[in-house]
Order: C-alpha cells, then sequence, then structure tokens
C-alpha cells in the first residue's frame, strides 16, 4: 500500500481532550477520528489492526470449540424486563421508541438476547454443551465519554456464552475459556495479568479479568510479589493484622473537638495515631436506603465489598454532605453511629479495639471511651475496606500486595442459573426431568484492546507496535520516488517481501525525509527501510528496528531475509 493512495494524514498536536498517550497518539498517527463524544471513526490502519486482532480471537475460539454468530444490535423492551435489567442497567441502557410507540434499546450486552436465542432450540441434555460468540458493536451511554477509546459510549466488543446441563461442566467451559483468552492475550505480545474481580451487574460468583498493565490504566490492581495471586482493587481481600486497642477511657465522654472535620486533624488534636480511630462513612443503596460505615481512621471505604457483604445488585452511593446533615444533624467529620436508627456494618479491622473515639452527631464534639455493643449495635462485621500495598496476599500468606494500574480488556464471568432461570431456558435431562441451564458469559474488549496495547507499547516518538497487531510489518521510506532507480529498487523489495508474506507501507510522498521519518517512529511499524539514491548507489540501505531503534546497514539484495529475521524475533 502506498501513502499517495492511502487517507491517512498525521498531525503535530494532539487535541485538547486527549489526556493520555495512546488517545494521543492514536488520533496524531491518523488511526481514529472523533464524529462525537464517546464516538470514533477508525481509519484504515486502525482498521487494519483490529480485523487481525479478530482473526487472533477467531483461531483461538475455534480451539476451543466455539462457534460464531451475529445478533443485533437493537433490543425490544420485553426481553430485557423478563430479567428485570430494563430499569436495573439505569441510564447506561439507551433507550429509545419506534415510530410504532414501542421501546427498544441499543444492547448494551447480550445475556438477554443470546439466551432468547437457544431457550427454545435446547430441548434435552443432548443439545448440551455449546458455546456461541460473536465480535459487534456494542453501545453504553457514559456520561463522560473520555480517554479515547478507553471509556467510550460505542465499541467494538467480542462476547461469548458458553450453555452447560451441570454447574461442574459449566465449570468445565469456564476453564476451557479462560485458556483461551490467555492463548489470545500471549499472542498479542504484551504485559498483562489475570485477575480476581467483581461481577458487577452481570451476575454470577466466579469472575476474572485480563488487565494489560499500564500506568494510565483506570483499574487499580494488588498483586502479590511472591506468587502468582492478583486482584482487582475492587475485591482484593485486606488482610490486615487485628490489632487489639485500649484507649484511656473507660466510660462514655463527650468532649470538644471545634474544626475538626478530618481524621487527621482529630488525630493531631488527641495525640492518638490515625489507625486506632474510627472513620464513620455513610452510603446508600439504590432504594434509598442508608448504612453506617465504620473504619479504621487509616483505612478508605470499599464500596463493592459493602455490595457484597448487604448482597445489593450495584454498589451503593456515598452521602452527600447535605444528605449526611440531614441523617446526623451534623457535619461530615463529626458524626458517629450512637443513636442513629440505621444499619451499622464494621470493618472487621476493628473487632479487636475495646474503646472508639467517634462523632457525637453534633457539630465540634466527640465521644471516647465508646464501646459496642453498650453504646451502639452493630449489624455486620466483615472485610469492607480497600486493600493497600503491603498488605497480606491471601493466598500465599507469605507475599505481600503491589499496588500497579491495569486497563481491563478482557473478562470471564460465571452466570449459574441467573438468566436461565428468568427466560425459561430448561431441558430435559437423562431421566426425563426438567433442569435450569447453566451458563457463563466471556467479553473481550476489541477496540480498547487496540489502544491499550499501545498505552503499553509507545515511546517519546511515537507508537512502538507489537508485530501480530501492526496494520503493516515494515514501512519503506522512499526518499525519491521521482527516480527510476530508487523507483525500481523499491518495487522489487515490496514484491519480494510480499512474496514472504511481509505486509508493506511505501511512503512515497513528496516530502522532506525528516518528515518522513517522524511519521514512520509514529505510526510506529514494527521495521522501517531507507531508500534513498545514495544507498541504491551504494548497494545498502538502512534498516531500523522501532522497538529499540536500531539502524543497521543491510546489502539490497539481503534485505528480505534480514527482515525476515527481525520480524521473528
Amino acid at each position: 500500500m502506498k501513502w499517495s493512495k492511502t487517507h491517512l494524514f498525521t498531525f503535530k498536536e494532539a487535541p485538547n481532550d486527549a489526556e493520555i498517550a495512546s488517545h494521543q497518539l492514536m488520533v496524531r498517527a491518523g488511526l481514529i477520528k472523533k464524529l462525537g463524544p464517546g464516538l470514533y471513526t477508525f481509519g484504515t490502519f486502525a482498521l487494519r489492526s483490529l480485523r487481525k486482532f479478530e482473526a487472533i480471537i477467531r483461531e483461538e475460539l475455534e480451539k476451543a470449540e466455539c462457534q460464531e454468530v451475529l445478533m443485533p444490535m437493537v433490543h425490544p423492551r420485553e426481553l430485557w424486563e423478563e430479567t428485570g435489567r430494563w430499569s436495573e442497567m439505569g441510564d447506561g441502557l439507551l433507550k429509545f421508541k419506534n415510530r410504532n410507540d414501542q421501546w427498544f434499546c441499543l444492547g448494551a450486552t447480550h445475556e438477554e438476547v443470546i439466551t432468547d436465542y437457544v431457550r427454545n432450540d435446547i430441548k434435552s441434555y443432548r443439545h448440551l454443551p455449546h458455546t456461541l460468540y460473536q465480535i459487534q458493536t456494542k453501545y453504553r451511554d457514559e456520561v463522560r465519554p473520555r480517554f479515547g477509546l478507553m471509556r467510550c459510549r460505542e465499541f467494538i466488543m467480542k462476547d461469548a456464552y458458553s450453555f452447560d446441563r451441570t454447574e461442574e461442566d459449566a465449570h468445565k467451559s469456564y476453564d476451557r475459556l479462560f485458556k483461551a483468552y490467555q492463548n489470545i492475550f500471549d499472542r498479542l505480545g504484551v504485559k498483562y495479568r489475570h485477575v480476581m474481580a467483581d461481577s458487577g451487574n452481570i451476575g454470577g460468583n466466579k469472575s476474572q479479568e485480563f488487565q494489560v498493565i499500564a500506568e494510565a490504566g483506570e483499574d487499580a490492581l494488588m498483586i502479590c510479589d511472591s506468587c502468582e495471586y492478583a486482584a482487582n482493587v475492587e475485591i482484593a481481600p485486606s488482610i490486615s493484622q487485628k490489632e487489639a486497642y485500649k484507649g484511656e477511657f473507660e466510660s462514655l465522654e463527650k468532649f470538644d473537638t471545634p474544626g475538626f472535620r478530618t481524621i487527621t486533624d482529630l488525630s493531631k488534636g488527641t495525640g492518638v495515631a490515625e489507625k486506632y480511630l474510627v472513620k464513620t462513612m455513610f452510603l446508600k443503596d439504590e432504594d434509598g436506603k442508608t448504612y453506617c460505615v465504620l473504619l479504621r481512621g487509616d483505612d478508605e471505604v470499599n464500596d463493592v465489598k459493602v455490595k457484597s457483604l448487604l448482597g445489593l445488585s450495584n454498589p451503593p452511593e456515598m452521602l452527600s454532605e447535605a444528605e449526611v446533615k440531614e441523617l446526623t444533624s451534623a457535619s461530615p467529620g463529626s458524626c458517629g453511629p450512637i443513636g442513629l436508627k440505621i444499619p451499622v456494618i464494621l470493618d472487621e479491622a476493628l473487632e479487636n479495639y475495646s474503646q472508639f473515639m467517634v462523632g457525637a452527631n453534633e457539630d465540634d464534639k466527640h465521644y471516647r471511651g465508646v464501646s459496642f455493643p453498650r453504646d451502639f449495635k452493630v449489624d455486620k462485621v466483615g472485610d469492607v475496606k480497600l486493600a493497600k500495598e503491603g498488605d497480606s496476599c491471601p493466598n500465599c500468606g507469605n507475599g505481600k500486595y503491589q499496588n500497579v494500574r491495569g486497563i481491563e480488556v478482557g473478562h470471564c464471568f460465571y452466570l449459574g442459573k441467573k438468566y436461565a432461570e428468568k427466560l425459561n431456558a430448561n431441558f430435559l435431562d437423562e431421566n426425563g426431568k426438567s433442569q435450569i441451564v447453566e451458563m457463563g458469559c466471556y467479553g473481550i474488549g476489541v477496540s480498547r484492546t487496540i489502544q491499550a496495547v499501545i498505552e503499553q507499547s509507545h515511546d517519546e516518538n511515537g507508537i512502538v507496535w507489537p508485530k501480530n497487531l501492526a496494520p503493516f510489518d515494515v514501512h519503506i521510506c522512499n526518499l525519491d520516488p521521482k527516480k527510476e532507480e530508487v523507483a525500481s529498487v523499491v518495487d522489487k523489495l515490496v514484491g519480494d517481501l510480499q512474496a514472504m508474506g511481509i505486509e508493506v507501507f511505501e511512503d512515497d510522498r513528496k516530502e522532506r525525509p525528516g518528515v518522513k521519518f517522524k511519521d514512520a517512529d509514529l505510526i510506529g511499524l514494527p521495521v522501517r527501510i531507507v531508500v534513498g539514491g545514495k544507498g541504491v548507489t551504494n548497494g545498502e540501505l538502512e534498516v531500523v528496528e522501532r522497538k529499540t531503534l536500531e539502524k543497521s546497514a543491510v546489502k539490497i539484495a539481503d534485505i528480505p531475509s534480514f527482515v525476515e529475521k527481525l520480524l521473528s524475533q
């Protein structure tokens, strides 16, 4: 492919809304162009990379005995109401009416549709197991789209769904797809980890994410420094030593704390270490029910863990300052559990504290010498705090958590009977008894993965494509496209390389060499060959490996074999 025949335009500057490196580079290299908030057009180079990734996905899923289908993007309201997710998904589900006044939504996910597809066909245990997948456009109405393809509204996703007779069989399918995912991400040539994760509103009780490691990642991950254990911070167990603490005051006493609004203020004012103070937080679920959460002063509440402890569908939200004031009659920082008529949740790290210091629900007042159950009732005790770097690993017990950032690119869920039961996906077992189908769900963010790879693999000059995702393998900088002897060498190189299965892009524009070299670094194809009159005359051309920027002078006749060796490394 020649640049002069390609709709490809590069830019020196990135748009103001491009906050992270990968977003900036994709726009500058002409890979994507913004149409509207969270909406992007994919250019030729981006599409070539997407298609290569899709080919890898298809190859590995076919090995895992999956069958490809293609489902509609527009879904009728009635189907989503069967599972209760028409309202549960909230504003993230884009809903609309057609000309006949019927409600529909754009597909944010396809659990309902795929279950509807199979429920009237699977009649017998002989029809199972099946795993179906699709690669298709999804739409989620993000409140604030950002970071390019990382958090957009319309995106390309691969979603697969397994259907099995028993829970045991479903776990086998899960393991089979999990292995396929490992093969897929291994082939990309990037650093990634699979981590334990929350299922969100998809459901199920087994959930693992595949995360590309990158500093700009939105997800905080806890990774053990001694074993392979890794988890999203949303669910990472926090195994901190349960210290015993007994303060100086045995009886309940109210005292003045003028202007103390934070744990740090209280610690400085009282001389008590933050870890021995008690932090009071207030959260509410989607039905408006309010909860009081008590934590060690140096810990932070984890809303996902609170959701799991309470059995909620979605993580609860923090109360606003005005809501806290209405509930407790005090400003945040002066609040506590005494006298409240709402459920109280105690983080397990406080179990051995025989004395608490908490807000008195009166501005600038606190209680000391507080104990439970004498002074307040605790409804639930559990791990409801965010894990921190240095916490003990729950798997090996010897290692400590390290905190790294990741970009979620894949997710495996064991769904169980959640959707099959609501949508009446049943079959007759060997004894003629009706059973509910067991399901699993497996997603890969196809378009997001492309940007995640760039976020991990770039330098100050531009993108550094791994070979298996690069739009082309070789970038030929033709410095003298008008010279016949140069054009002849370029044509011969292109023919020889293509005959070896190597994909070639030629920059034949009428531009200065410096411009061509900068664009080659920006676009980031694995190998660059510089062809000019001087090199042709001398019989040697410059070959540059993009990843290392190492330059080699190679005889023209040896270039095909030299490039093949570079690409195979």
